[in-house]
């Protein structure tokens, strides 16, 4: 089991910046995506960002391609999501995520972290 605790949550002002964090313990990622997903107020949950632990490759919605930058830090077992020039549109509850490489959907979730963007 993959156990995921996210975190770097908070109220920012439009234009400025906040990094989340999702660290995992239970075991090495090397085979699994680790992705950031999030859900505004009436809205369903939505893919933001995914990287594949093993080689660093990066996957974006379009709505966050060059604001947003998913890393990872393989000695610390965590994942960070850098939000720059946030949007009120922005604010949500934010999730970290893993999945298997081998399986098709994320199965396994942080326990959110909101993300607020004031105008």
């Amino acid at each position: 089991q993959v156990h995921l605790v996210d975190s770097g949550g908070g109220l920012v002002q439009a234009g400025g910046s906040l990094r989340l964090s999702c660290a995992a313990s239970g075991r090495t990622l090397s085979s699994y995506f680790m992705g950031w997903f999030r859900q505004a107020p009436g809205k369903e949950r939505e893919f933001v960002a995914a990287i594949k632990w093993s080689d660093g490759t990066t996957d974006y919605a379009e709505f966050v391609k060059g604001r947003f930058t998913i890393s990872r830090d393989n000695a610390k077992n965590t994942m960070y999501l850098q939000m720059n020039s946030l949007e009120f549109e922005d604010t949500a509850v934010y999730y970290c995520a893993a999945k298997f490489v081998g399986l098709p959907n994320y199965n396994y979730w942080g326990q959110g972290t909101q993300v607020t963007v004031s105008s």
